[in-house]
């Protein structure tokens, strides 16, 4: 599969590589991830692809786990002990000590603030953007009973399924996608909703899903997306970054992290948000909901792929206009 996504999406040339003082065994590049199987699969794609760039063999590279915070609390939501920064912290100080060359992360998951010194600026392409509707007894949404109880991490998914489903029991459901499908198997939930992206990337075909379209549930910012963080003053792992970058998923991720930027956006914040390209223009939808589902205020707007970020600032300021104070407060 890999070697499918790679073809005609890189420069196989190694004209960059002359000005590089490239990693070998004896000295690897060190490649800092979480530990779940799906950001080790990431992990394994970006070493992939630096390979291939520059014709280097595996042991050229090491992936190094590193424990995060939000990994190891799977018991409370998220907005309950500290936000999206419970999945990066740890990585983020491996890579500023120099414990780590470069680090690779799940883009939806990524604050919008980063630490001094630290840079994202490099996107792999994108994969499947879609939610999946995940259940062992149920095809979609509307064949689940009245008042089925439902499984989801996400507030934002909450939200968006209590505005189409308000009878709906909406419990708390953390894990990778393994413990999620576990829970499923142990009656925990009638459904839960998983990224297709991670689903693909694991290629767990066997998993029964349904691709929810974004006009139905528009995904997380960011979703389907991995970003690999550097040390700002790092020049060779720039070079080879740069050799990597997919410019395209880094012109739809400005606008849709310029929205959740100036939405202020955090884990206590339902908010969907997708930029798509066509030619020389940007597409970009955008919604926030109130976390009780009893309200949601969306926009839609297209512009040059140029002005992404303009867009994305100015459909925020828009948005929460039109909320007014309290608009996310919790029910």
């Amino acid at each position: 599969m890999l070697s499918r996504q790679l073809s005609g999406q890189i420069d196989t040339s190694n004209n960059r590589a002359m000005n590089i003082a490239l990693p070998t065994p004896a000295s690897p590049f060190n490649i800092g991830t979480r530990g779940s199987p799906l950001a080790l699969a990431q992990a394994h794609e970006t070493r992939a692809r630096l390979m291939a760039e520059f014709d280097l063999p595996e042991d050229a590279f090491a992936i190094v786990v590193i424990k995060v915070m939000g990994d190891a609390i799977q018991d409370r939501a998220l907005k309950d002990i500290g936000g999206k920064g419970l999945f990066t912290r740890e990585i983020e100080e491996a890579l500023l000590d120099g414990s780590i060359d470069i680090a690779v992360h799940s883009m939806k998951d990524m604050p919008v603030d980063q630490p001094g010194g630290l840079l994202l600026d490099t996107y792999l392409p994108r994969e499947d953007v879609r939610d999946a509707f995940v259940s062992l007894t149920a095809k979609g949404l509307d064949d689940l009973d009245q008042g089925a109880t439902v499984g989801t991490s996400s507030l934002r998914r909450r939200s968006q399924l209590l505005v189409r489903r308000p009878d709906l029991n909406v419990v708390e459901f953390r894990g990778n996608v393994q413990t999620r499908l576990m829970k499923l198997g142990n009656g925990v939930a009638e459904a839960t909703f998983l990224a297709m992206a991670g689903l693909n990337r694991l290629n767990m075909t066997d998993v029964p899903r349904s691709a929810i379209a974004p006009e139905d549930m528009l995904p997380a910012i960011a979703q389907g997306a991995i970003g690999i963080e550097r040390r700002a003053d790092d020049t060779r792992a720039a070079a080879m970054l740069e050799a990597i970058h997919h410019g395209p998923t880094g012109q739809r991720l400005a606008a849709e992290r310029s929205f959740l930027a100036h939405l202020d956006g955090s884990c206590e914040t339902p908010i969907g948000g997708l930029a798509d390209l066509d030619g020389g223009s940007l597409r970009l939808r955008g919604e926030i909901l109130r976390t009780d589902g009893s309200q949601v205020l969306a926009d839609d707007m297209t512009g040059a792929i140029a002005d992404g970020a303009e867009m994305g600032r100015e459909m925020a300021i828009k948005l929460l206009a039109q909320a007014g104070p309290g608009f996310f407060d919790h029910m």
